[in-house]
């Protein structure tokens, strides 16, 4: 065992990486435990037509407190900053476990995003306050692995509650854990002086964001078509605004380059964007079609379409020491088999076997696995000097815009089809592959820019 990792085992550093790792567990098994108990929760208190909204109430939250992590602990200071974020977090699981109705298990949804996006942006700072500078890359490999850990657990503890009739125990026991953490929090970390400094809000560019993804999703529940369609153009029309008045602002929420497309970071962030709001859809309505075409139970189906975290941890692992010469072909090849993964996955998971289904899941995350790190390398290596640490975390932010608006698109898509009221099989079969393959244009879009940016 090296010196590092023995250090990092000792007695007064291991309750502080337990810690870390616990805050960055909240929102790694969030997605995959909520995906694989809704069935169950639409079949209690309704709420089929806001699927996509249970997904991409928690991804809006994680962005806009993400965005506003660095306010908060600057101004409240870094240990009471991540227990108010952890209070947050368990205040929202509470009002998702208490919901007589869909629209109050959203709103729970949404404030569950945005204490696990602060608590998350606010434990990777906190790992240069409770370590050694020696111990930090072996600390922030570790806490990686927390997000493959959640990949098995997941869906795990979701199946369990969920066959269990007790959906609501699994974010009971999401409250208990954020209880837990907030009360370490206080005890372990460090008080700090509040800093004097200023950061500033990008709030113009998260209230279009805000906007933009909240029209799209409502698109899917006005009754009238032309309706539809206005909230649907104006939703998107928000989002390129956005990126407009990003380009603009001197307090920007992605680099200035973000939509020039001749550009290697604008090239990155469209692969990443489109890809990831390409296949956001088999995560939010995966396990409702497989329960009821199969007749699955929920731990089953969780796990099948868990697939799509396996392959990504698994794949991003195998290539993590490839060669920068081959770099360029781990690019094309992912963002190809995103594709394929993308389509087949469309067909196999309303009219397959649970095999084909879980096969072409586990191609969709090897192929984000694949080319995923390097994608990201390419897009921050591309942005200038000045802009590389913002181009940095504009990685998982526009990954989690994606999936934000490729969730409920997803929602207004599956009640356009007529699975606003259920997953009935035989209309599965008919329509369900529509609701997959109709973001398929997005991933082809995804695979033209990774082929853009290869060539660079």
């Amino acid at each position: 065992m090296s010196a590092e990792r023995t250090a990092l085992l000792d007695r007064a550093l291991l309750p502080r990486f337990g810690l870390l790792c616990l805050g960055i567990w909240l929102n790694a098994a969030d997605t995959l435990v909520t995906a694989t108990i809704m069935p169950s929760v639409a079949r209690e208190i309704g709420g089929h037509q806001y699927f996509g909204w249970s997904v991409a109430a928690y991804l809006i939250g994680s962005i806009v407190a993400g965005a506003c992590s660095g306010k908060l602990s600057q101004g409240l200071g870094l240990r009471r900053a991540t227990a108010f974020a952890g209070a947050v977090y368990a205040i929202g699981c509470a009002m998702s476990a208490l919901a007589p109705d869909f629209v109050t298990f959203v709103t729970g949804r949404l404030v569950q995003g945005l204490g696990a996006g602060a608590v998350v942006a606010l434990c990777y700072v906190a790992i240069t306050a409770l370590f050694p500078e020696s111990l930090w890359p072996r600390v922030y490999g570790a806490v990686a692995g927390v997000w493959g850990g959640a990949t098995l657990l997941g869906p795990m503890l979701g199946g369990l509650f969920a066959a269990a009739g007790f959906w609501r125990g699994a974010f009971w026991a999401f409250v208990i854990q954020g209880v837990v953490f907030v009360v370490a929090v206080l005890a372990m970390l460090p008080g700090e002086k509040r800093q004097a400094g200023r950061t500033r809000i990008p709030s113009r560019q998260l209230a279009l964001l805000v906007v933009g993804v909240g029209l799209i999703g409502a698109a899917g529940v006005v009754a009238s078509p032309a309706v539809a369609g206005g909230c649907a153009v104006v939703g998107v029309a928000a989002m390129a605004a956005m990126l407009a008045v990003n380009r603009a602002s001197p307090d920007r929420l992605l680099p200035r380059s973000a939509a020039d497309l001749s550009t290697a970071t604008g090239l990155g962030l469209l692969t990443m964007f489109a890809c990831e709001a390409a296949a956001i859809g088999f995560t939010v309505y995966g396990p409702a079609f497989i329960q009821a075409r199969h007749g699955a139970s929920p731990l089953v189906a969780g796990y099948v379409t868990g697939g799509i975290a396996a392959g990504w941890t698994v794949c991003a692992m195998l290539v993590a020491r490839l060669k920068a010469e081959h770099e360029a072909r781990a690019i094309r090849a992912g963002a190809l088999i995103i594709l394929a993964g993308v389509a087949l996955a469309a067909l196999a998971v309303t009219r397959g076997g649970l095999w084909s289904t879980g096969l072409s899941l586990l191609a969709v995350g090897c192929g984000f696995g694949l080319c995923w790190a390097f994608l990201a390398r390419r897009t921050i290596a591309g942005a200038p000097t000045e802009e590389q640490a913002l181009a940095s975390s504009a990685v998982p932010t526009v990954q989690l815009i994606g999936g934000a608006a490729g969730s409920a698109a997803a929602g207004a898509m599956a009640n356009l089809l007529g699975f606003g009221h259920g997953i009935d099989p035989a209309a599965a079969f008919v329509h369900g592959p529509w609701l997959f393959a109709a973001f398929a244009p997005l991933a082809l879009i995804g695979c033209v820019a990774a082929w853009r940016l290869a060539r660079r």
